[in-house]
């Protein structure tokens, strides 16, 4: 039997049948109520009421914008340089400089409990939502259908909405009111469900973990995720640097990983120029190779580099990698390194 009330949601947020769109060949009814079906049976069998499991198939919406996002995500299509000016900028630093005067208790008691600095869980919280500002613009339960249906990564996303369900269940909360952005993350530093129920802790004792509303419990849940990842407030994240236009492009994709000083060999130099000192931390190195503009830093006047010879790269340490655990974008791990720099 068709689910009478599910809804396809079009780019132009005008709601159409979606037997109109079926009927023209542009969705798949079968297969949407296919995925709607097994959603069911998989949270009868897992315990979840039929409460919530009703809640989340009542008037279920595809959302063609969402597809849209999922195959055109930043990280993949700018440049790092062009990444970094949208997302490290003089506001973002501002706005989180704001936070860490606002905020010095509860950022310092999370500091304190997870081993987790300030300024790195600030400039998650700048990166994830600019600081709690970012508009909720989806029901998640939506998001999660759209991208089943898509089916990039089916069982990632079918498993995320079994999770929102299960906490919507234990926390005795309506799934059609949990809102989030369009990949389905939800509260100040975006979790997906998964990662909530995983690692959520509460940050105000009050028993309940509302990482939406309350900024105790986001902050509490950051920390405890980065300290469950390992993280070393000893250790840096990214250190930039110059390297040669001419090295293996295989060196620098993050993968490869090497002592400072075996890079130096191979003519990385610190950002201004100067060699590199000696040291035996074993790193990895991230360069963009469509970026070959090193002179709009500052290169040290003792230098004397051509600066058609270099472009500007990232030594990647430990916690970069820890970074990537939590989003696995280099571009992404380099501006937390940067944004956490600016707010130390």
């Amino acid at each position: 039997m068709k689910h009478l009330g599910v809804v396809f949601f079009c780019a132009l947020f005008s709601f159409v049948s979606i037997e109109s769109y079926a009927a023209r060949g542009e969705f798949d009814f079968e297969r949407w109520n296919a995925i709607q079906s097994s959603v069911r049976a998989t949270a009868m069998a897992d315990g979840i009421s039929n409460a919530t499991i009703d809640a989340t198939l009542k008037n279920s919406v595809f959302i063609p914008r969402i597809v849209y996002n999922d195959k055109n995500q930043s990280e993949f299509k700018l440049t790092l340089r062009d990444y970094l000016s949208r997302t490290v900028n003089a506001e973002r630093v501002r706005s989180g400089q704001n936070m860490a005067r606002k905020y010095p208790t509860l950022l310092g008691k999370t500091e304190t409990k997870y081993g987790v600095p300030r300024y790195v869980i600030l400039a998650f919280w700048g990166m994830e939502s600019n600081y709690g500002t970012v508009k909720k613009a989806y029901k998640l339960k939506d998001a999660f259908f759209t991208l089943m249906y898509d089916g990039r990564r089916e069982k990632f996303f079918t498993n995320q909405l079994l999770a929102l369900m299960k906490i919507a269940d234990k926390n005795n909360l309506d799934i059609n009111s949990i809102y989030g952005s369009w990949a389905g993350a939800m509260g100040h530093f975006q979790f997906i469900p998964t990662t909530l129920a995983s690692y959520g802790a509460d940050g105000n004792g009050d028993g309940k973990i509302d990482i939406i509303n309350n900024i105790s419990d986001a902050m509490f849940s950051a920390g405890n995720y980065l300290n469950k990842l390992g993280w070393r407030p000893d250790e840096k994240i990214v250190t930039r640097v110059l390297i040669p236009s001419d090295i293996d492009d295989d060196l620098i994709n993050g993968d490869k990983k090497y002592p400072v000083s075996y890079w130096a060999t191979l003519g990385v130099l610190n950002a201004d120029g100067t060699p590199l000192a000696a040291d035996d931390t074993v790193v990895g190195l991230v360069a963009d190779t469509a970026d070959t503009q090193a002179s709009v830093y500052a290169i040290s006047p003792d230098t004397d580099i051509d600066m058609t010879t270099v472009r500007i790269a990232y030594l990647t340490y430990p916690n970069f990698y820890r970074i990537k655990k939590w989003n696995n974008s280099n571009w992404y791990a380099i501006a937390i390194g940067e944004l956490s720099g600016k707010l130390k």
